[in-house]
């Protein structure tokens, strides 16, 4: 079984016999966060909650040998590529070698708080091109997948009727106005937005996602073309694909599993479908997967400046009491305002800044107990916790607010003169645009919480993560209904389909199921810190709907989290395969079977890419696709 870099594990004290990583040098303590232990290893009943390990001293310093400025390392020891593996092997072989290289403090620490495989992962130029030639070639994959015939079909798919329309009145008015006459689809399908009124409409949701809509209606060339109305979707999810590859080299140490959680998003249907339409959902994952890719840097810079500090301290011969601060967090407070776009989108959005506020912290306090930090829960919480809240919570809620500024500058914009056709009324110490703002909200509230409408495609969370009842978007009569001679010219067949369904890659998601128990698992028992980190975002994304199955919800609010299902299988997936330096026999076999695996989910993205993007098939085509009942 692959050891995990435990980086939450407690700082140790004082050496005993059953340290594993055999004998040390005289007065020598085991490495300051423990983190040597062998996968599995019981807890003791207290203390640092490590069996037969001691606590450290009393007064909470580092002991002389662990933390002075030079130990001996062997400098051969390799992190494996997949994850799990525990990155302070080298460490502890590094502290029972009796001659090779001297290393630095700082150095020892960093490997501790980072991994081997985590540092060398750029060490060579050669490293650092594949790092990014194969993230984007699967984005080229997936530039392909979603561009190609944009602009079918023709006509306003599901939702498209509100958002695509909105963006367009955002870039005429500067606020969602209303459209006139029942053929306003019809017209604007047509080329022709003539439709438009002055007078605003009342919409339920932030205007982030519909600024990003009409972003591609300018670039694509406005109305006329609808490729356009799905363009700003497309980029989205385009991006989002090489974004998935980039965090997934950096959180596994493995470019290769990174690039293969790219692939499972460049070809899985959910996100296929969702950047070829313009629809807001895909953008509330597009932010939500940048600001955590931003927390993952932040992750990785705010450790480096640990380990620099903490050497500096630990060379002088200093206690080491708290830490030392870590300066500005711009990864962070970078994040904050992702975050923000994110729920200036949707309002599901601000789970994924509750969620990942607290990851964030927690990768501080594990960092600091990692060091040997004796009162590291208070050191995080007092200069860790306490300014991140703040300023995470701060900058999200300014960058939110801000995301209304053509709101704010439009009186004609729905509600924006409440308060002051309204005094004496609403919250009083807000000025008037705000407090007609907070009326809005009050509003749309009401609206999301109590809607309860039936629809025939409504679903329960729980099915959501096994594509248990997808979203038919698209299935226009005219095409099914065509009479024979004409359905032969159009598909070859006597009676024809058109649809789009917003359906995952079946195996993608059901193994993707399966992976989340493993990860869950794994992040119990062997408290593997990456096994967290591709979970948050399921549970940002997904866990808050089960509160909301009184209302109205769909199957597809989970693109949010697809690409933390797609991380979470890569992640199981190079468990599988083990440790770089593993048996031969079994990584070669897992290897094999793991390209199997994926050989076939790009067939079966293959066999249901028509019913994703709108091709004209023969009925019985389609319906071969219907693997349950519950997916007509």
């Amino acid at each position: 079984m692959p050891r995990t870099f435990d980086d939450d594990a407690a700082p140790t004290g004082a050496s005993t016999s059953t340290d594993p990583a055999g004998p040390r040098t005289p007065g020598e303590q085991p490495p300051a966060d423990g983190d040597a232990r062998p996968a599995g290893r019981a807890r003791g009943a207290g203390g640092s909650g490590r069996a037969g390990e001691a606590d450290g001293p009393d007064d909470g310093r580092p002991s002389h040998a662990v933390l002075t400025a030079k130990v001996r390392a062997d400098g051969g020891t390799e992190a494996g590529g997949a994850p799990g593996r525990d990155p302070d092997d080298a460490a502890d072989a590094a502290d029972a070698a009796d001659a090779g290289p001297i290393v630095a403090t700082e150095t020892r620490l960093l490997r501790r708080l980072l991994g081997p495989a985590t540092l060398e992962l750029d060490a060579t130029p050669r490293a650092r091109l594949l790092g990014w030639l194969w993230p984007l070639a699967v984005t080229a994959l997936a530039a392909v997948l979603r561009l190609w015939d944009l602009g079918r079909p023709r006509t306003l798919v599901f939702d498209e009727t509100y958002y695509v329309k909105q963006a367009w009145s955002m870039l005429e008015r500067g606020y969602e106005a209303q459209w006139l006459g029942d053929d306003a689809n019809q017209r604007f399908a047509a080329g022709d937005p003539g439709a438009l009124q002055v007078a605003a409409e009342y919409v339920v949701h932030p205007q982030v996602g519909k600024w990003m809509l009409a972003l591609g209606l300018q670039l694509g060339g406005g109305v006329e073309n609808p490729a356009a109305w799905r363009l700003g979707a497309a980029i989205a999810g385009i991006l989002s694909v090489l974004m998935v590859a980039r965090i997934g080299r950096r959180l596994f140490a493995s470019t290769a599993l990174g690039t293969l959680a790219g692939l499972l998003l460049a070809v899985d249907g959910m996100a296929i479908v969702h950047s070829r339409i313009g629809l807001l959902d895909g953008f509330v994952m597009f932010f939500a997967l940048a600001a955590f890719g931003a927390l993952l840097l932040d992750r990785e810079q705010a450790r480096r400046r640990l380990a620099a500090r903490t050497a500096v301290i630990l060379d002088s011969g200093a206690a080491l009491r708290w830490g030392p601060g870590m300066g500005i967090r711009w990864w962070r407070l970078a994040a904050a305002v992702l975050l923000g776009l994110c729920a200036g989108t949707k309002w599901s959005g601000v789970y994924f800044l509750a969620v990942f506020g607290l990851m964030s912290v927690l990768w501080d306090a594990t960092a600091r107990r990692a060091v040997g930090v004796r009162a590291w829960p208070l050191a995080a919480f007092v200069r860790d916790a306490v300014p991140a809240g703040l300023a995470m919570v701060a900058i999200t809620l300014v960058t939110y607010v801000g995301t209304w500024w053509s709101w704010f500058r439009s009186p004609d914009a729905y509600g924006r003169l409440w308060a002051e056709q309204n005094p004496g009324q609403g919250v009083q110490w807000l000025p008037e645009g705000l407090r007609s703002l907070w009326k809005y909200h009050s509003d749309m509230w009401a609206f999301h919480t109590s809607l309860s409408a039936e629809h025939s495609y409504a679903a329960h969370p729980l099915g959501w993560i096994v594509q248990w009842r997808p979203t038919s978007y698209f299935y226009p009569s005219e095409v099914s209904t065509l009479p024979p001679d004409q359905a032969r010219e159009a598909c070859g067949a006597d009676a024809c389909a058109q649809a789009i369904t917003s359906l995952g890659n079946p195996l993608i998601w059901w193994a993707g199921a399966a992976a989340i128990v493993v990860a869950l698992g794994w992040l119990v028992w062997q408290r593997d810190w990456r096994a967290g980190a591709v979970l948050s975002g399921i549970v940002a994304g997904w866990l808050p709907w089960f509160a909301y199955t009184h209302r109205t919800i769909f199957a597809f609010y989970s693109i949010a989290f697809t690409p933390w299902v797609v991380l979470t299988l890569a992640y199981v997936l190079g468990l599988s395969i083990g440790e770089r330096d593993g048996d031969p026999v079994h990584r070669r076999r897992a290897i094999a079977g793991v390209s199997a695996f994926v050989v076939v989910i790009v067939a079966v993205s293959g066999f249901f890419y028509p019913i994703w993007t709108a091709w004209v098939i023969p009925y019985s085509f389609w319906h071969a696709h219907m693997w349950l009942d519950t997916w007509v």
